[in-house]
């Protein structure tokens, strides 16, 4: 994308999403945005050998947006066009969640979460039609409470933990568990708002052309 001429102001850009997440495609519509395409971008998330959890989120946002960059040109797609990623990791100390795909890892996670903080780092990647790179890492504090039990046994029963970094979803069940949050609650979910509107912003996306209410007859 680096060095291509800069779009005609009359050619509107396209904004495409890289990822197949239903939780940051909700965000986005929740502030007017609505992507112009799904590109999700299927990229190893293995973390590097000693690899920090921040640096691990940063560099995943920038690897799924070049993926869904090669993957549009690929497709021959033309025209200017904005690529948004990102990526959350939950962490304790230094030590890197999974995103849970099995019971026993979810309810490793919970039972590590129970009544202690840990930090959730969510990296947004922009591209841009002029080819420029903006990021953005945002962090969360976030604490639970001493779980009980029948907390994990109940929350592992709903599976709502099923693909979640560090075995939870804070906009379902799991919102019950949360003491205190420092930081950015929709970061948590999956998309910083406010980091990511003010990158589309800053760089001329129309971020607030949907917010019109339609003319009544």
């Amino acid at each position: 994308m680096i060095g291509r001429p800069r779009p005609a102001a009359s050619e509107a850009p396209r904004l495409i999403l890289a990822s197949a997440s239903p939780r940051r495609l909700a965000l986005l519509q929740q502030v007017g945005i609505e992507p112009h395409a799904l590109l999700p971008a299927d990229v190893d998330e293995t973390p590097e050998r000693a690899e920090l959890p921040r640096v691990l989120a940063a560099r995943l946002a920038a690897t799924k947006a070049e993926a869904a960059a090669a993957l549009s040109d690929a497709r021959g797609e033309t025209g200017p066009r904005f690529i948004l990623a990102a990526d959350t990791v939950v962490s304790v100390g230094r030590r890197i969640l999974p995103k849970c795909e099995t019971q026993d890892e979810a309810e490793a996670c919970l039972r590590l979460l129970s009544g202690r903080a840990h930090r959730v780092y969510t990296g947004v990647t922009l591209l841009t039609p002029r080819g420029a790179r903006r990021h953005r890492l945002v962090e969360t504090r976030v604490r639970f409470k001493r779980l009980s039990l029948l907390d994990m046994d109940s929350y592992l029963a709903s599976r709502e933990w099923s693909g979640k970094a560090g075995g939870y979803a804070i906009q379902g069940f799991a919102a019950s568990f949360v003491v205190r949050l420092v930081g950015s609650y929709s970061g948590v979910v999956g998309l910083p708002l406010h980091e990511t509107v003010s990158l589309l912003a800053g760089e001329g996306f129309p971020v607030q052309a949907g917010w019109a209410e339609p003319q009544r007859l």
